[in-house]
Order: structure tokens, then C-alpha cells, then sequence
């Protein structure tokens, strides 16, 4: 049998860490033996385990500690990371550590260290002039970058639940339905917004067309234009037809207001579009009169940044959307490290990309009317992230209402 020794330490039980690893253990055809097992008998104390792996094979051995690294468990022996050169520009070593969103820390000239702007699905690599290491996606790799291969040195540390008051945005609590308690949920979520704008914190919206289809667009302006809002991440439609709301008063030719479908409003949007180009992107419309409310005006004249990352299916598109896939994973990956809370609304797509983005310690929510958008970000895992089962057109009045309570 090939064993080694491993460690769990933190809230090992209430985060379900231990029974965890225990299951993956088993399930791959491994066994263990609990060596050492020190429970914390308060509330804030925390738990520590040794446990001695085995397996009747190397590589079965090595499937079993990839995995268990992943939620945080970490092996008892000490050793320094491996560091192997890129061998070309966007090609990493074979064996490399592909990094999980949690907060990540190599062991590096007898050091533990600190893996800056960490996310999912990246690469782990050493500036050795100043001892530090960071995330870099593959794309971004050059020819003699230093690449962390293997597992060993390598720590991470998952969010943890603890014992205390559990809270809306708490570690594991985002089972998706649709039969929660939407009022008080709605006011959590408000809670939690003023309390990160109390610290200075910032807060991202990454949005669907659908806030303005529902009607919404002026309640997400309005959210812009108090400083609720500090980035926006859409693609082309949402500003297509917060634009086609603003010049025609339809959202994909339909009155906003009352409903009604206009004659050839199906056009709308492609004229909308028409009369951006005309003036040259959208801060030129708002310059020369041409755009006059919505949420991308009011972005223009809060200095709010957006990133409108395009697609294959985009009509026009508006000249402020990128066009380049990697360019607009650049930019929102930019602001994905500088955010403290993500407000996912009605895009599976954009919700998707922007949970791999994120770090695991940026507190998030994805209301879609569509429970499968929100399983299929906790899928690609993004566990942290809360799920609200509901209509944006209900979800939005009832949330600024709610920020305005004193």
C-alpha cells in the first residue's frame, strides 16, 4: 500500500470538510486511518485531524490528494513547490497546478506565500526577484515563466461555516429554489450591500436583458446613478435595448409601460444601434444629446466603468463592445480582483463567466427566474454563490426599496 499523511484543520465538521474527505477517499478506491483528532468544543474554536491515506497504487494515491487539495486539506510533510519553465509563449509544463478560486499560499524558499489575483482554471507562477507568485491564465503565459507542477507547497483555504448565525451569504448556503424566504432574503442582500458600501467596499452587476424587458432599467440607473453600483459587466443586448428604452421607449419593440407591442417595433433595437454609430460610441451619444437616461447614460455621467463582452449572435454590435473574447476576459478579470460583491441578474452565460472569475471570497448572488442557471454556476464551482429563484421585475423594486430603509 502507498500512503501519506495528511491534515484538515478550521471548522472541519460544520463545513462538512471532514465527511468530505472521508467520501472522496472511499470513492476512489482509497483507505484511511484517523491518527490524530482534536474537536473544538466552543463555537469559535476550530477542529484538527491527521489522517494517514492509502492506496494500493501511485497514481490512485495522487488521484485521492488532487482532489482532497481542492477542499482544502493539506498534506502533512512539507516540501517546497516544484517550479518548472514555460517551455513557449501560452504553453505550460506538463503536471502544472491548475489553481481552484480560493485563497491560495505556496511554500517557497522556506516561506509561505501569498497567490495574488488567485481564480479558477489558472496557472500558479514565481517572480523569484521578488518572491512573490500570481494566477495567470494560459493565455497570458510567456516563454520562461516559472509554473508551479504538482501539488506539493501547495496550500489553499476554502470559505469555512462556521458555528455562528447563519446568514444569507454564509459558505454553503446556496441550495437553489424557488420556495426560500424571498423578503427576507431580499433584505439580507440589502443588509449586506450597505454594509460593504459602509467599508468602502465596491459592488458589480453583471446583467441580462431582461432588467430592461421587466422594466428595470430605471432602478438599476438609479442604483448607478446613488453609487451602488461600481462596475457593470453585460453584453450587447442589455445596452442595445437600455438604449432602444431610452430613444423608443420599447424594449424588443414592446412598450415598457403598458406592454403593448408596437408597429414594427422589432426595429427598435437596430435603429438604437444605428444612432450610437452615428455619434461614435455611447459617452459620445450622452456628450451630443443623442442619449438622455437609462443605465448606460448614467453610467457615462457617473464615471462607472462597463465591460460589454460580445457574442456571435450580437446584432449591430454597439461600437463599446469588444469584440475580442480575451481582451474582454482581461478587462473584466481586472475588475473581478478589485470587487468585494457580485448582483448576477437574468444571464446565464455572463453569470457563468463572471463566477470563474471571481475569487472565492467575494460575496455573490444570481437571481434568474431559471433555477438551472444558478446549478450550473454551482457546477462549474462557484459553491459561494447564492441563488434566487425569482423574476428580476419582482426582485429589483422590492431590493431598492429596501436600501432605502434606514
Amino acid at each position: 500500500m502507498y500512503k501519506r499523511e495528511i491534515e484538515l484543520s478550521g471548522h472541519i465538521i460544520d463545513s462538512l470538510t471532514l465527511p468530505k474527505t472521508m467520501d472522496i477517499i472511499m470513492d476512489k478506491g482509497g483507505d484511511f486511518d484517523i491518527l490524530e483528532f482534536d474537536i473544538g468544543k466552543r463555537k469559535s474554536d476550530t477542529s484538527k485531524a491527521k489522517i494517514m491515506v492509502s492506496a494500493e497504487s501511485p497514481d490512485i494515491l495522487n488521484s485521492i490528494l488532487d482532489e482532497l487539495n481542492f477542499i482544502g486539506v493539506s498534506i502533512s510533510e512539507i516540501e517546497e513547490v516544484n517550479l518548472v519553465p514555460s517551455p513557449k509563449d501560452q504553453v505550460a509544463p506538463e503536471g502544472f497546478y491548475s489553481t481552484s478560486h480560493h485563497v491560495t499560499h505556496i511554500y517557497y524558499k522556506e516561506e509561505w506565500i501569498l497567490v495574488d489575483e488567485i481564480e479558477m482554471d489558472c496557472l500558479i507562477v514565481i517572480d523569484e526577484e521578488n518572491k512573490t507568485a500570481r494566477c495567470k491564465p494560459i493565455a497570458d503565459i510567456k516563454k520562461g515563466d516559472l509554473i508551479v507542477v504538482g501539488r506539493e507547497g501547495v496550500k489553499i483555504t476554502p470559505p469555512q461555516r462556521s458555528r455562528g448565525k447563519q446568514g444569507v451569504f454564509e459558505f454553503m448556503n446556496s441550495e437553489v429554489s424557488s420556495e426560500k424566504p424571498m423578503m427576507s432574503i431580499i433584505n439580507d442582500v440589502a443588509t449586506e450591500i450597505k454594509n460593504v458600501k459602509a467599508k468602502g467596499g465596491k459592488i458589480a452587476l453583471v446583467g441580462g436583458p431582461a432588467i430592461v424587458h421587466t422594466g428595470s432599467a430605471g432602478i438599476v440607473a438609479q442604483l448607478v446613478k446613488d453609487g451602488i453600483i461600481d462596475v457593470i459587466f453585460a453584453g450587447n443586448a442589455l445596452a442595445t435595448h437600455d438604449i432602444e428604452c431610452d430613444q423608443f421607449g420599447t424594449s424588443l419593440g414592446v412598450n415598457v409601460k403598458t406592454g403593448e407591442v408596437v408597429a414594427h417595433g422589432h426595429t427598435h433595437h437596430m435603429r438604437a444601434i444605428n444612432r450610437i454609430n452615428r455619434s461614435g460610441s455611447i459617452r459620445e451619444a450622452v456628450e451630443d444629446g443623442t442619449l438622455k437616461s437609462g443605465i448606460m447614460y448614467e453610467c457615462i455621467k457617473n464615471d462607472v466603468p462597463f465591460v460589454l463582452a460580445g457574442s456571435i449572435r450580437d446584432d449591430g454590435p454597439l461600437p463599446d463592445v469588444i469584440t475580442d473574447t480575451v481582451e474582454s476576459q482581461k478587462l473584466m478579470r481586472k475588475y473581478a480582483q478589485e470587487v468585494d460583491m457580485v448582483i448576477m441578474i437574468s444571464t446565464m452565460l455572463h453569470s457563468i463567466a463572471t463566477g470563474n472569475l471571481l475569487p472565492s471570497r467575494v460575496k455573490s448572488i444570481c437571481v434568474d427566474i431559471n433555477p438551472s442557471t444558478v446549478t450550473k454556476l454551482a457546477d462549474r464551482g462557484s459553491a459561494q454563490v447564492v441563488g434566487i429563484v425569482t423574476d428580476v421585475g419582482a426582485f429589483l423594486p422590492v431590493l431598492y426599496d429596501a436600501l432605502q430603509e434606514e
